[in-house]
């Protein structure tokens, strides 16, 4: 399996992880190490990396029958061929008509476009109540973060948010807010976020750290 290499200068030793996500291997080792010497290492690891990828949960594939959490509840792909083509969500289904294999590029589409509406009216909506400007909001599928804001004001979200409840969609769209008054994690920062946010950030934290990495075994 792929592995992606780190050198970091806080680093005293090697360091080997799973990103169960990307599907690949995180070698750390310090600034000056010999990489060759960090590979050799790592491969005497070899039966632990089997029974990490071993214990890895499945992904779950937008296809016909399917179950997928939207929004916090569990809703399963109904596929029909005689099914409208525009797709219909009526309580814990999607039902999906067209052609069969492409249901999933298709619900796929679909939860983008819904992501990027149901983020752009959390942003404007908490941004017009505290009074902040916001540039242009986006949606991408980064690894590493929910979200991003540059200095210009925009603002860049994780389209699987939207898989979140709706509470923990909107805590991250007030973390991005609150990098509109301080561009770093300074105290006045965590202030600002529970104030726009109005409640305690921490647990929608805590919930994305236990439930994150299962998002995005999805699609």
């Amino acid at each position: 399996m792929p592995v992606r290499v780190r050198r970091s200068a806080r680093a005293r030793s090697y360091r080997l992880s799973v990103d169960h996500a990307r599907g690949e291997l995180r070698l750390s080792l310090p600034t000056r190490a010999s990489l060759a010497k960090a590979l050799a290492w790592a491969g005497q690891h070899e039966a632990w990396v089997r029974e990490q990828m071993a214990a890895r949960p499945a992904g779950v594939v937008l296809a016909d029958g399917a179950v997928f959490p939207l929004e916090g509840r569990d809703v399963r792909i109904i596929w029909r061929a005689d099914a409208p083509r525009q797709m219909m969500l009526d309580a814990d289904r999607l039902i999906v008509g067209g052609a069969a294999e492409s249901v999933g590029p298709r619900v796929l589409r679909w939860l983008k476009a819904r992501a990027l509406a149901a983020l752009e009216a959390d942003t404007r909506d908490l941004a017009a109540r505290h009074g902040l400007a916001v540039a242009r909001i986006g949606i991408g599928d980064p690894r590493s973060r929910w979200g991003s804001c540059s200095s210009d004001g925009s603002i860049r979200y994780s389209w699987r948010l939207i898989l979140a409840p709706p509470d923990i969609r909107r805590s991250t769209v007030a973390h991005e807010l609150a990098h509109l008054l301080h561009m770093d994690h300074s105290p006045a920062f965590h202030a600002a976020h529970a104030r726009i946010l109005g409640a305690d950030p921490r647990p929608a934290r805590a919930w994305l750290k236990a439930h994150g990495a299962a998002l995005h075994r999805i699609g």
